[in-house]
This record gives C-alpha cells, sequence and structure tokens, in this order.
C-alpha cells in the first residue's frame, strides 16, 4: 500500500467534535474509536512525521488470556498480569487504572484484529512471568507495524490528519470546560472549536527542559526518544490547571547502542529470546531479564559503565530486528565465540566458559547463577556468533498528567477538568516506578480507545 498522506493544511475545519492531539499508537487508536462512535474528528501532529514514540518500539504489545496465547499453547491470568505489573512497578502504579489497563489488553488484541491488525506471535519480556507479548507473525518490530496498520484504517475511513500542525494553546469556555485548540500551522495560527480535547502527545524523554527539572541526574543521559517527544502535552495541560504526577519517575532502558551520533534501543525481545549480557571481562553479571531498573543499575555499577548483548543465529533468527541493528553495522560478527570475544576485547576463556555455562543452564532450565527462569527457550549454540555494545539511556517517562481510568485530566484539587482527556505516555500513573516491557504499546490501544469512548459519551452529554 502506497505511503500515507497527511492532509493537507487548507483543509483544515473551523469545528469538529473531538481534536487529538499526537498521531502516536495511542492518538490514532483514540481517532480511530471515536470515528467509529460517530464522532467528527481530526489528528493534529506537531511532526513531519507521523506515529511519535510508537515508531521505535520494538519488543511488542502485552496482554494476558488471548487466544493467540492459547494458540501457543501459554495458559494466563489476568490476575497475575496484575500483580507482577504492581510489584515491578515498585507497587507504585495507580490501581484502578491498572486494573482497567490489564482487563483491557486481550480486548484491545482483538480489536486490532478486527481491523485486520493481527499480532499472532508471542515472546516474553523482563518482569513477566509469561509470553504476553503480542507482535506480528513477521516477528517485525512492532512500532513501525503498527503506525503503518492503523494509519490504513484512518486512511479507510478518511479521518483527517494534519502533520506540522503545532498545537500552542487549549482554549477555555468561562466555565472552565476546554472547548477547543489554537493551532499554528504553516506559521499561520488558527482556532479549532471541538466538543473535546485528547492529549496523546506522549512523554518528554527528549526534554532537556524537563529532564533538568525532575531529573538533574540524569541530564547527561543520551535517550532512545524521537526528537518531538519534549512535553509539550504536559506544558498545555499545566496551562489549564492539570496536574501531573510522579514526574521524577523517569526509566533507564538497560540495552541502548550509543557509540554513534544516533542512538539505537535493542529491543527487550533480543534477550526475551535468548541473548546474555556480558560485562568487560566476558561474564554474566544480572538475570538479563530482570525488571528495567534493575539491570540498568547493574551495568551502570560496572566499571565500563556498559556491557555486551550475546547472542547466536538460532536467536537471530527469533528477533526480525537483529537485521535492522546488522544494517546500521551495530552488530559484531564472529565464527566461533574465540573470534567473538577477540572482536570485543573480551578474555576467549571466560566468555566460553560463560556460553557453557550458560548452555547447561538452558538445558537444565535451571541458571544457578542468577535465577532467571524466562527467555531461555533456546541456547548459544548455533553459528554464527554476535554481539551488541549497549549502555542505559533515558527511555521513558513514567510521571506525567494526573488522569482518571476513564482518560479524564484532573486538577490540582482533585476535580475534573471537563472536555480534556489525555491517554498514553503523556497521563502518569500507570506504570509505577518502572515500565515493562510491551506494557507501553498495551497503553497506547487500552487507553487509546478508552479516551475515544469517553470523549464519545462526553460530546453527546452536551
Amino acid at each position: 500500500m502506497a505511503k500515507f498522506q497527511p492532509t493537507s493544511v487548507g483543509k483544515l475545519e473551523n469545528d469538529y467534535d473531538v481534536v487529538v492531539i499526537g498521531s502516536g499508537g495511542t492518538g490514532l487508536s483514540a481517532a480511530i474509536q471515536a470515528n467509529e462512535l460517530g464522532m467528527k474528528v481530526t489528528v493534529l501532529e506537531k511532526e513531519e512525521e507521523l506515529g511519535g514514540n510508537t515508531n521505535r518500539a520494538s519488543s511488542g504489545m502485552n496482554a494476558a488470556e488471548t487466544n493467540v496465547q492459547l494458540h501457543h499453547g501459554v495458559i494466563d491470568n489476568v490476575a497475575d498480569f496484575y500483580h507482577e505489573t504492581y510489584k515491578d512497578g515498585g507497587r507504585l502504579n495507580d490501581k484502578d487504572m491498572l486494573g482497567y489497563f490489564v482487563y483491557h489488553t486481550a480486548p484491545a488484541i482483538d480489536w486490532l484484529s478486527d481491523h485486520g491488525i493481527k499480532l499472532d506471535d508471542i515472546t516474553v519480556t523482563g518482569g513477566m512471568s509469561k509470553k504476553r507479548t503480542h507482535r506480528p507473525a513477521s516477528m517485525a518490530p512492532i512500532g513501525g507495524f503498527l503506525v503503518k496498520s492503523l494509519l490504513d484504517v484512518v486512511a479507510k475511513e478518511e479521518i483527517p490528519v494534519f502533520n506540522k500542525t503545532k498545537v500552542i494553546k487549549l482554549r477555555q469556555a468561562e466555565d472552565g470546560r476546554v472547548n477547543g485548540v489554537e493551532v499554528n500551522a504553516d506559521g499561520i495560527t488558527k482556532i479549532i472549536n471541538a466538543k473535546a480535547v485528547i492529549l496523546a502527545t506522549g512523554g518528554f524523554g527528549a526534554s532537556k527542559e524537563y529532564i533538568k527539572r525532575f531529573r538533574p541526574d540524569l541530564e547527561s543521559y543520551k535517550t532512545t526518544n524521537q526528537p518531538g517527544a519534549t512535553g509539550d502535552g504536559l506544558k498545555l495541560a499545566e496551562n489549564v490547571g492539570a496536574e501531573l504526577m510522579q514526574m521524577n519517575l523517569v526509566q533507564v532502558h538497560p540495552t541502548v547502542q550509543q557509540d554513534n551520533p544516533h542512538v539505537y534501543l535493542i529491543g527487550e525481545a533480543v534477550r526475551g529470546e535468548g541473548a546474555i549480557l556480558v560485562n568487560g571481562e566476558g561474564k554474566r553479571f544480572v538475570n538479563e531479564l530482570n525488571t528495567r531498573k534493575i539491570v540498568s543499575n547493574e551495568i551502570t555499577a560496572l566499571p565500563e559503565h556498559s556491557a555486551y548483548l550475546v547472542f547466536d543465529q538460532g536467536i537471530r533468527d527469533r528477533a526480525k530486528a537483529i537485521e535492522f541493528y546488522d544494517k546500521v553495522g551495530l552488530v559484531v560478527h564472529g565464527d566461533t565465540i574465540e573470534d567473538l570475544a577477540k572482536k570485543i576485547n573480551v578474555d576467549p576463556s571466560n566468555l566460553q566458559q560463560t556460553v557453557n555455562t550458560w548452555n547447561k543452564a538452558v538445558e537444565e532450565h535451571n541458571d544457578t547463577e542468577f535465577n532467571r527462569t524466562t527467555g531461555m527457550d533456546r541456547g548459544i549454540t548455533k553459528p554464527g556468533f554476535f554481539a551488541i555494545h549497549i549502555a542505559p539511556a533515558i527511555h521513558y517517562t513514567m510521571g506525567g498528567i494526573h488522569i482518571t481510568p476513564k482518560t479524564q485530566v484532573l486538577d490540582g484539587n482533585g476535580d475534573i477538568i471537563k472536555g480534556l482527556f489525555a491517554a498514553g505516555e503523556v497521563a502518569g500513573g500507570l506504570h509505577g516506578n518502572n515500565r515493562v516491557g510491551g506494557n507501553s504499546i498495551a497503553e497506547t490501544i487500552v487507553f487509546g480507545r478508552q479516551a475515544g469512548q469517553q470523549v464519545t459519551l462526553y460530546a453527546r452529554s452536551l
């Protein structure tokens, strides 16, 4: 199918039922859902490229009790998904939001499937006991696949999407209700009236200003975020009295290739399919599928503050993103483990010993060194052998706008700001102090759909 073409800015109308700000997974899901419920919707995106940070997601979409899991022989239950996510989030997750989330992941997989977007393969990410991470059967990185697929639906439903259109202000009626936006497009400022506005603008992982304000200790860190992730939605919301919450909770992703000016996230699926991490001595030092927080801290504590992901052809065959990492020159190749060790400057006998010990752990399904229990379907046995140099980088912002499970935005008194909704990474509370890999894509669909439904109920009540 041809590349999606945004609507030309001359066609931007003065009135819509719903204005969605942001064209990532959350914004597109919200727009599709509201449109299908009879709302006149538009999507506004400040960047030229559509899709936001969703484009960069690589592992998959977590969901429990799905038919896809059963087709793969995985018996799961939503309560386990809830408790594991709550524990992994340091028990700081908003329980009501988390409850809504876990119970609506399986319907979200079905909803995507109803739109021809099929996630038929599964893998595992850190902090999860079961294979919950759904992805396309091609094992392609989830982000680009999802954005392209959702844009195909948007095109079919003729929902107008405007790029290079920056919302500079939320408009309010005298009673405080949000009833439109002021935009800047092509240097022209325009007012658009709306019954409701959805903020789906993503996080602030690429904002030096917000990082300095809330996490000065991370100021020097690189980021995996696209340049537009600068917290614009937070500013818009703050200007109408919205409360921000847990803004100091910023996730550092453990496996990021950052030796070049361009930073590349190496997705968790690589570890989920069996890769291990080794230090400068060629030895393992952590359960690779512990939470991101723990794995990142262990890497940062190493003398070199970085590590190597080590894997073989068998693992490479199960994580298609590696083909891309190789194409852009991030993957070191070795014919043997010894050969690989020399190329990454670690002791060959140490690395060989590490791999032998790991392969035995996989065979016996018993990792006596670090108690890893997942991502052990295959050892590191099939030539060739590969490594990627990684170190932690800013990846995700768990804090954000304080919302209800219905995506309604709250002010500092806990009152609802009428007409304003927020979902996805711009909202805080769901993940606690550590987001589990695969939960952000699930959040975009679950709460994107919820926002689309709730704005419809609200607009119908006016």
